[in-house]
């Protein structure tokens, strides 16, 4: 039972962040621009801009995250018990 509860709890938090996404792009259509250090991108809607950094956030956590934290030391600790 308790295998189930993270993945349904993290599917919960994605689906709360993509209709969450999905009601403020509807709202706000508008293109905007980005400027950073100088650099200025090209005009996209909030919402595009706002996918495009929850998906970069998710893929580097998910790669940064488990070394930082030696998460593969865990489970082998706990295979030894």
């Amino acid at each position: 039972m308790q295998k189930f509860i993270p993945p349904i709890i993290s599917s919960i938090i994605l689906a709360l962040w993509v209709s969450g996404i999905a009601i403020l792009s509807v709202q706000n259509a508008t293109p905007i621009s980005l400027k950073f250090i100088g650099f200025q991108s090209i005009e996209l809607p909030v919402g595009v801009i706002l996918s495009f950094s929850v998906g970069i956030g998710v893929i580097i956590s998910s790669i940064l995250l488990p070394p930082l934290f030696n998460l593969g030391k865990i489970k082998d600790r706990q295979e030894d018990f």
